[in-house]
């Protein structure tokens, strides 16, 4: 078995958001109103990357949902109403929140979701939350397969236009349009930097389907319940394309777990060369981002993207067989 590489900072414990009580005074009166009774406790969402609030609200009657809000001035409140209009379309078959409703008061976006009495789950992965979660992504992405016609009418990018507008990052190193990230200096990326941008290159047409993805199917945005069930959270980047590609998302830090990651990907299905490129166009993705400075999201941020694509970068070396740079062997952090 691998070794496994557990990130600098626990999942659960990585977003920094307003408590109840830093929300405008008029917008957490109109919340209560809208719940009928005043909120008694307020419980926020250890996990994510965001600033907006986020939090379990339980009101004096025994009321008890999920709550995100944010200034319309922000665009986390245009993520949040495009989340209530996507959730509010998902086929029953997908277990994930389903929005109970919206509100906009004192220039704040409000969403309010069911409350799932569940926990992220802890790395490394279990045997048992790992299948659960994999259990729920399949029957998602099934049901998924053939998106309804309100679901296509809000509207989704294609997984291969984000690939070549976002995740082509050793593509334009590799062009001199941009630098090699410092994160990725110490791995084989600039040993194997032309391979890299081969394999992204190629992922466009390889992750191109009609069906709806996740998006950003990750271990924070899933939910194990008391039940042992799995719930997807956090629909706000779905897109249209080969749902192997958001089992190789997840599977990045399941791989960290020293889990049988490819063992995983053949029961999907998913061709070698586009779980290559996958891992490539991720690690470029996640690497650049984590060269960028300090983030107005969350600090912890960076070591996410950091932590993921060295993970992802790892994986995919070892699915190619490529050896490790002299005296640059990074690939685990411990």
């Amino acid at each position: 078995m691998r070794p496994i590489t557990l990130p600098d900072v626990p999942y659960d414990a990585t977003a920094v958001r307003p408590h109840w009580s830093d929300l405008p005074d008029g917008v957490r009166e109109a919340i209560s109103r809208r719940l009928g009774s005043p909120v008694s406790a307020a419980r926020s969402a250890g996990g994510g990357f965001t600033r907006a609030f986020a939090a379990v609200l339980e009101t004096a009657a025994g009321t008890r949902v999920f709550v995100k809000a944010a200034p319309q001035t922000d665009p986390v409140s245009q993520w949040y109403a495009r989340e209530a209009a996507l959730t509010a379309a998902l086929p029953p078959e997908v277990t994930a929140a389903r929005p109970l409703w919206t509100m906009t008061e004192s220039d704040w976006f409000v969403l309010c979701l069911e409350a799932i009495d569940g926990r992220i789950p802890e790395l490394p992965w279990s045997p048992e939350d790992l299948d659960a979660a994999l259990r729920t992504w399949s029957a998602a992405a099934t049901a998924l397969a053939h998106p309804s016609p309100h679901l296509l009418g809000i509207g989704m990018p294609t997984l291969p236009e984000i690939i070549r507008d976002e995740m082509s990052w050793w593509s334009l190193i590799a062009a001199r349009r941009a630098p090699m990230p410092e994160p990725a200096l110490a791995t084989i990326a600039p040993h194997r930097l032309t391979d890299l941008a081969r394999l992204e290159r190629a992922l466009p047409a390889l992750a191109a389907g009609d069906g709806m993805c996740h998006g950003d199917l990750r271990v924070d945005n899933v939910l194990i319940d008391r039940d042992g069930r799995a719930w997807l959270c956090d629909w706000t980047w779905p897109c249209l394309g080969a749902p192997w590609f958001d089992t190789v998302t997840l599977m990045v830090s399941a791989y960290a777990s020293g889990r049988d990651t490819d063992a995983v990907l053949r029961a999907w299905g998913a061709p070698d060369e586009g779980v290559d490129g996958a891992l490539a166009a991720l690690a470029g993705y996640w690497l650049t981002r984590a060269g960028d400075g300090p983030s107005s999201a969350s600090p912890h941020s960076r070591q996410h993207q950091r932590f993921s694509g060295e993970q992802a970068l790892a994986w995919l070396a070892e699915r190619r067989g490529w050896d490790g740079a002299p005296g640059k062997r990074r690939w685990f952090r411990r």
